[in-house]
């Protein structure tokens, strides 16, 4: 007897020693850069690229949600999926879950988005007293507790990027005056997801399923849609309304009359409802002067200037409880690029905010003037999706095969991928351009040809002169022209280098 409970001990603890180990390897490879696994859905067979909108849409009391096409052949070329979310004022986002890593953008609006990770600490907490410590009804919880207490919560402005882990639980509440729109990429190659090639999203409230609208005489609802050919949706619902209520009564130890609610069966207001008179929850005031995520800012700049770019990570700087999840690149300041007559480039990757080497994904902020042009390039090692936020500009796109598979207008609200490799040149319109684009890389690369640092500058005269069949005049003229990087001033060529340089 005592020789199998010791060998049952030395099983169970090795066991316990095999998932350390695989936790620390996994924090060790992802520290050191190592992008995480992507698999395909199905191959990049692109002949054509068009312009996207979202093509379901789904309402609810307080807001609504757009959901691009899954089976759109550049979005599954891609991997990913795209949802556009517009929250009325007072409007709250029901606490729900992604089976795939989420990059967010806000392009317009602001308020609270709060975020839970199992087992971190609840480091929010109200005073003792205060209006927080009532229940719904006035009086006092059960079991005498007297305090509200929850994990971080965030406030989110026109211009953030919020990072999102596979499964984590978050809401979203708009506290501001206007709408607050959400642009959301789901990561659905991403090795988390470890479903199939859907989306789905999996609510702890509310009826989602609910929230319908009739378009082209066919009903929209929350839901992938079914693969086969077939037409129809799964809908999304309140995972609380499929357990049994004896038992839900018993994991919470509530009532069976509380655990009906938790079920959201006759609730008709779908996956964005309106709070009444205000959303109260512990958060943080900035104080006066003080503006948002300044000093944070810099507090981070410093630091990782002071530990050196190259240094690695031993996964204990940061744990998952305490790490940035939001970056707002909106700023001019934070600018990687800036050309006073063409524009300014801003990028945010797993150097600039460490979730991002966990999740897989990056994002780009582009804002250009009036013609201004984006020097032609591609991507090394990612593919891109734009998303337009303002104005409008003309992109082509060209393949392999030196085919152009896009050459049009992207305009405000419209959606465009550019697949791995794939050379894109873009040019801003009359009213400028001003994108934002998702990369599925944490570190994406991107290669110019033309200008500073491009890869035509950096070849040897005599490579382009035989490459091209030009002489050495023209050789030069073609490295040297452009002096700009990245960001090209519309009308006429920038300095030029005569000669006899």
């Amino acid at each position: 007897m005592a020789t199998k409970t010791i060998n049952v001990l030395a099983f169970v603890l090795l066991l316990q020693y095999a998932s350390c180990y695989a936790q620390i390897e996994q924090v060790t490879s992802r520290s050191q850069g190592q992008q995480p696994h992507r698999f395909r859905g199905g191959e990049c067979q692109i002949e054509r690229l068009n312009t996207l909108e979202p093509s379901r849409r789904i309402e609810a009391e307080a807001g609504v949600s757009e959901l691009w096409d899954e089976d759109e052949g550049q979005l599954q070329c891609a991997g990913v999926a795209v949802v556009r979310h517009i929250i009325q004022k007072r409007g709250l986002f029901l606490p729900a879950f992604t089976n795939a890593p989420e990059l967010m953008y806000v392009v317009q609006g602001r308020g609270f988005q709060g975020v839970v990770f199992p087992g971190c600490p609840e480091t929010y907490q109200s005073p003792e007293g205060s209006q927080h410590s009532q229940s719904r009804y006035g009086g006092q919880m059960r079991g005498e507790r007297t305090q509200d207490q929850h994990q971080k919560v965030q406030q989110i402005r026109e211009g953030d990027i919020i990072a999102l882990p596979a499964g984590a639980t978050h809401w979203i509440y708009n506290q501001g005056q206007s709408e607050l729109v959400i642009v959301s990429v789901v990561d659905l190659s991403n090795q988390e997801n470890q479903l199939d090639h859907s989306f789905r999203k999996f609510f702890l409230a509310g009826n989602p399923q609910q929230g319908r609208q009739q378009q082209g005489g066919s009903s929209q609802s929350w839901g992938p849609r079914r693969r086969g050919g077939s037409s129809q949706q799964e809908s999304f619902g309140n995972i609380f309304s499929g357990f049994d209520e004896q038992i839900l009564s018993e994991s919470f130890a509530i009532d069976t009359e509380l655990a009906q609610k938790l079920k959201c069966q006759d609730d008709q207001r779908g996956h964005i409802v309106e709070v009444q008179n205000e959303l109260q929850i512990v958060s943080p005031r900035y104080r006066e002067g003080e503006q948002e995520g300044e000093s944070e800012w810099k507090r981070e700049r410093e630091w990782r200037g002071g530990r050196g770019r190259g240094t690695r990570d031993n996964g204990l700087e940061e744990t998952l409880c305490t790490m940035r999840l939001r970056e707002n690149i909106n700023k001019p300041e934070k600018a990687d690029i800036y050309n006073p007559r063409g524009g300014r480039f801003t990028t945010l990757n797993s150097f600039s905010l460490p979730i991002l080497s966990f999740i897989g994904l990056s994002a780009t902020r582009a804002v250009l003037y009036r013609d201004a042009i984006v020097a032609p390039h591609y991507h090394m090692n990612c593919h891109g999706v734009i998303y337009v936020t303002r104005g409008s500009g003309r992109i082509q796109i060209v393949d392999d095969s030196a085919n152009t598979v896009f050459d049009g207008q992207l305009q405000e609200g419209q959606l465009l991928v550019v697949p791995q490799n794939f050379a894109v040149v873009k040019k801003a319109g009359s009213e400028g351009f001003e994108y934002v684009s998702f990369r599925t890389n944490d570190n994406a690369m991107v290669s110019s040809l033309a200008g500073r640092l491009s890869v035509i500058r950096s070849l040897p005269e005599q490579v382009v002169m035989n490459s091209y069949d030009v002489s050495r005049e023209e050789a030069r003229r073609l490295k040297y022209s452009r002096e700009e990087f990245a960001v090209l001033s519309p009308g006429s060529r920038s300095s030029q280098r005569g000669m006899e340089d």
